[in-house]
């Protein structure tokens, strides 16, 4: 568990704690078996290379999984994900390391909540965002 983070140790422009993934093909069955998710190109490597794919490729709600975890595994345990949202843009493949990242694009109060906007985006080894988002999340004060 992480050390609290507070609303008023934020700042626009900030930048968020970086997450680093490491996606197997073993996690893809796994998340196919979780998910009910069974569509072959998450997992079996000639089926996903027969439909002109570079082999196995991350299911995209997994993704969007690894951006909710970047968020909740800063701010927890007070903190609350409000909303998170993200495209897919591109594919990302086990074996190569996933970077979550982000940055603070607004702090704020409404009705009474300490919010803050972030964009968010998962990047592949060649530093592209394959997965860019946003998401809002609520701080405690002290």
């Amino acid at each position: 568990m992480s050390k609290q983070i507070y609303w008023s140790e934020l700042e626009e422009g900030q930048e968020l704690p970086t997450l680093v993934k490491h996606p197997t093909t073993r996690q893809l069955v796994m998340y196919a078996g979780a998910s009910g998710d069974y569509y072959e190109i998450h997992y079996d490597k000639d089926y996903a290379i027969n439909n002109n794919l570079p082999g196995p490729i991350l299911h995209g709600a997994l993704k969007n999984a690894f951006l909710g975890q970047l968020i909740t595994e800063w701010i927890s345990p007070q903190g609350v994900l409000r909303k998170l949202g993200c495209q897919y843009r591109g594919m990302d493949v086990p074996g190569d390391t996933i970077l979550g990242k982000g940055i603070i694009t607004r702090k704020y109060i409404s009705n009474g909540c300490h919010l803050i906007d972030c964009e968010i985006w998962l990047e592949n080894p060649n530093g592209e965002k394959t997965t860019p988002g946003t998401a809002t999340f609520e701080l405690p004060i002290k």
